[in-house]
């Protein structure tokens, strides 16, 4: 079995570079999509997961406006990568919290309401306010939450961004086959 077609496919490092900021654009869409069309209020960790997200589209939009030089892609890419294994770890946590598996954190339950004028305030803040656990998966597809679809998006990324390191570095003679 060969792995050439598979190693020019990667072999690109603006094309990886290129699909992994695409394809965060798209897991922050989706997370948008949710929040403001689906009506699902994001936790503390689902907010904390989108962070590695945002920075990869950022650093993708750099690296394929200014990494010229094969050694800046593979830095650009080597930066991606471990983007997306925090990212990755991060939604594994999530989920983990979420299936009871690890303790979430402690301030995981919303943001803090603002202090109340007086006692009528108080009382009103306490009916009104809705707390967003970090224990609770708000949304299941085929047995995972939003959380496990993120590592899972986020792992294959973290693959793709390994396997463009590879591939280019072999093309440039980097590494040994």
């Amino acid at each position: 079995m060969t792995t050439a077609p598979l190693a020019q496919a990667f072999a690109n490092p603006r094309r990886v570079i290129a699909l992994i900021g695409l394809a965060s654009l798209a897991l922050i869409a989706g997370a948008w999509f949710f929040e403001l069309v689906v009506l699902l209020r994001p936790c503390k960790l689902c907010l904390e997961q989108r962070v590695p997200h945002y920075a990869a589209i950022g650093l993708a939009a750099v690296a394929l406006l200014l990494a010229r030089s094969r050694r800046a892609q593979l830095v650009a890419l080597a930066a991606l990568a471990l983007l997306m294994a925090w990212s990755t770890g991060l939604g594994i946590y999530h989920s983990g919290v979420e299936w009871g598996w690890f303790a979430g954190p402690n301030d995981c339950g919303g943001a803090p309401a603002p202090l109340a004028a007086g006692m009528q305030d108080f009382m009103k803040q306490l009916q009104t306010t809705r707390v967003i656990s970090c224990t609770e998966a708000a949304w299941r597809f085929l047995g995972l939450s939003l959380a496990g679809w993120n590592a899972l998006a986020s792992a294959g990324l973290l693959i793709a961004a390994l396997l463009g390191l590879k591939s280019a570095m072999r093309v440039a003679g980097g590494s040994p086959a």
